[in-house]
């Protein structure tokens, strides 16, 4: 796989879940991959696990919510590589609670994280994007940017942030080749789902739970994060060279169904 060849992607929280397995796709195409994490230990067990495979790919420890860090992580790749193509942004946070018991600080990280890091990521990089004559962004999203499920409010709402914020980017900065989409997950096998699991489990094990998410989807199971990462890679690659401005559900046929059924 050749389709990344001479391009540079930057995949903010490429350590773990959907960032990393995103990085390892866009390696496997032939790309420079930089990826970063806020903690140190997650990026070098990543780039561990690539140079083991002999893949291009180095890791930043980097804040999304520093703009300082962030444009410490784009001018890394772009001295190091000599530029930016493809920008990722997978790094993200859940938090559980309703407007009235959440706290403002654990508002302000989940919309920090979520939404603020990628109005960062995308300021100090669609510069770098202009000087090579275009590039593509995608934004990882989540299905609850259209329907929410209860006791998620900042997490939704961070959500619909995205989308929204993918729309008005991708208008922005069309007529300079930079295409912006969205990807919008349902349940995905990631550590933070497994977070998730342990925290609801009651007396099952993670596994249990784990598969009990799996059959609120259509398709009767979890995604696995390659199976998002291709779907991203897509995007972010020119056989999508005339889309932008786009919402995509990798979601196991989850929004296609409606919550009542006939009886069988």
């Amino acid at each position: 796989m050749t389709e990344f060849s001479d391009k540079v992607a930057i995949v903010a929280g490429g350590a773990l879940g959907i960032g990393r397995a995103s990085a390892r796709r866009l390696a496997l195409g032939g790309a420079s991959v930089v990826v970063c994490s806020d903690r140190k230990e997650q990026v070098g067990a990543a780039i561990e696990e690539f140079r083991k495979e002999t893949l291009e790919v180095v890791g930043l420890e980097a804040d999304v919510r520093v703009a300082a860090d962030v444009k410490r992580l784009i001018d890394f790749a772009a001295e190091s590589y000599g530029g930016v193509d493809v920008l990722v942004n997978s790094a993200g946070v859940q938090r559980y609670g309703t407007v009235v018991d959440t706290e403002e600080e654990t508002w302000d990280e989940v919309i920090d994280v979520n939404l603020k890091g990628i109005y960062l990521t995308s300021k100090y990089a669609i510069p770098e994007m202009r000087k090579r004559g275009g590039g593509a962004i995608v934004n990882l999203s989540s299905v609850q940017a259209f329907a929410s499920q209860k006791g998620v409010a900042a997490y939704t709402a961070s959500k619909g942030g995205v989308n929204a914020l993918t729309r008005a980017m991708a208008l922005d900065h069309a007529r300079e080749n930079i295409r912006v989409n969205a990807v919008c997950p349902a349940s995905v096998d990631t550590p933070m789902l497994r977070w998730t699991a342990d925290l609801f489990k009651g007396d099952k094990s993670v596994e249990e739970t784990i598969e009990g998410f799996g059959n609120m989807h259509p398709i009767g199971r979890v995604a696995r994060p390659e199976e998002v990462a291709e779907v991203i890679t897509f995007l972010a690659s020119e056989r999508a060279s005339f889309v932008t401005g786009g919402e995509y559900k990798v979601d196991g046929g989850m929004l296609a169904a409606l919550g009542v059924a006939l009886p069988e």
